[in-house]
């Protein structure tokens, strides 16, 4: 197994690309603690997606990690989606407004942007990450042209060898304990939900690339459990999320910070796609809905249009505060205090 120059740091940390909280304010500053940073752009348009590339390379000139999304199109279903917004009706109606009249994705997959594909090559950052799924081969081949490694976040042995035949160039190994969206290709295929100790171990003697453990590591004794089972390096992503550099808001902090940190839920209707989250308004009122929840990205129109109305009459339990199983061990502290104090942890 050959780990690639661009994954040598002197800190073996991937802080996670997340959406939504990652900024480039925290990327720069993993960076100079000596860890990979990265930026999420997968929800982003191209114009967002490169002030948040021109402000990065404002603050760093070392290597980082940008991620999108490569979901597969999102099936139309216009009676399940109306159902869905009907079923949502009464939670819109406590905070005085309306659900959608029709729902939409709320981005494209990379997979059909050219646009962002066309920043990329000309930005050239040194590692781009991909989420739910790979990239079409077209894109591999412009993305390496232009210099960039490619990494895939999987879920499965499957999947890691179809991104090691797509031309991935190291795996991050998604532990079921992981926060955020599951990694899953297809979100309704039957899923292992294998732990991140099981697949890291499982990637890392079935495949040729370099993995990266992902999922319920929050500490340096975390960081060494994932080399010891032969990981070059572990991604964390809740550890960031309450680092000052985080775009998290305060009602966000204070639920990781809260007893509600130790009981992290997966759940589908924020979004459409199972993802890890703290428990909050949302995550209950989803145990007690019963219609279909409509395909990802389409759900997550419903679910950001929830929240802005509950935002505005100060309830802020509608958010997608994702975290991971290991949220009960999340320290407040600058980021790149946060990779010095891990790294001291780490056992070699």
């Amino acid at each position: 197994m050959t780990v690639p120059d661009a994954l040598v740091a002197a800190v073996p940390i991937l802080q996670a690309p997340m959406a939504g909280v990652s900024t480039p304010a925290m990327a720069a500053a993993v960076n100079a603690a000596g860890g990979l940073g990265g930026i999420a752009l997968g929800a982003s348009t191209p114009g967002l997606a490169g002030e948040m590339l021109a402000e990065l390379r404002t603050r760093t000139d070392r290597a980082f990690n940008v991620n999108l999304f490569v979901h597969a199109p999102p099936r139309i279903d216009r009676a399940r989606e109306a159902a869905w917004c009907e079923a949502l009706r009464p939670s819109f109606a406590a905070y005085g407004a309306e659900p959608p009249e029709a729902l939409r994705p709320v981005y494209p997959s990379f997979r059909e942007d050219d646009a962002m594909l066309a920043l990329l090559v000309e930005a050239r950052p040194a590692w781009v990450s991909f989420h739910f799924g790979l990239p079409v081969p077209a894109q591999v081949t412009v993305l390496k042209q232009a210099g960039c490694r490619l990494l895939a976040s999987v879920t499965s042995l499957a999947e890691a060898q179809a991104a090691e035949r797509a031309g991935m160039d190291a795996l991050v190994a998604q532990g079921y304990e992981a926060g955020g969206h599951r990694g899953v290709f297809d979100a309704d295929a039957p899923d292992d939900r294998l732990g991140t100790l099981a697949l890291t171990r499982l990637l890392v003697t079935q495949t040729t690339l370099p993995v990266i453990a992902a999922g319920g590591i929050m500490d340096g004794a975390g960081v060494s459990a994932a080399l010891a089972l032969g990981a070059v390096a572990a991604q964390l992503g809740t550890a960031f999320i309450a680092c000052p550099e985080s775009a998290a808001d305060a009602a966000y902090r204070a639920t990781l910070m809260g007893e509600g940190a130790g009981h992290t839920v997966m759940t589908r209707a924020i979004s459409g796609r199972p993802a890890r989250c703290l428990p909050n308004r949302f995550t209950t009122l989803a145990e007690a809905l019963t219609a279909p929840v409509p395909d990802y990205p389409i759900a997550y129109d419903a679910g950001k249009a929830l929240n802005a109305a509950a935002r505005g009459r100060d309830e802020y339990g509608y958010g997608a505060q994702w975290a991971g199983q290991g949220a009960p061990l999340a320290r407040a502290m600058p980021a790149a205090a946060l990779v010095a104090t891990i790294a001291g942890e780490i056992r070699r």
